[in-house]
């Protein structure tokens, strides 16, 4: 059964890091484009970041670019996001998804080819 496992999450004071880590099983991720979305409480799902396959290249929204950045090691078959200068707004669940290839960031968490099960981030001020 194909995985995406992330981990990492926790609760934190504004202004400090955390690296969530997803780690892929049974499927080809090395050959797929990746990408972080998050879910505030009350609110819709949101891109944060996303990285090719082959991790030349990575995007980001705006709030967060210059503070997240985007990796992934494909010989471990993990993906990371590190996370500095945390805010309150970056409160949400975050989720770890992947498909096959570049997809829109508007894209349904639903309609990647596959998904994790979330992990927690609570900054508080």
């Amino acid at each position: 059964q194909v995985q995406l496992v992330e981990s990492g999450g926790g609760s934190v004071q504004s202004g400090s890091s955390l690296r969530l880590s997803c780690a892929a099983s049974r499927f080809a991720f090395s050959r797929y484009y990746m990408t972080w979305v998050r879910q505030a409480p009350g609110k819709g799902l949101e891109w944060v970041a996303s990285i090719y396959a082959d991790g030349m290249k990575t995007y980001y929204r705006a709030s967060v670019k210059g503070r997240f950045t985007v990796s992934r090691d494909n010989a471990k078959n993990i993906m990371y996001l590190q996370m500095n200068s945390l805010k309150p707004e970056d409160t949400a669940v975050y989720y770890c998804a992947g498909h096959r290839e570049v997809i829109v960031t508007t894209t349904p968490l639903d309609d990647y080819d596959y998904r994790g099960q979330g992990t927690q981030v609570t900054v508080s001020s």
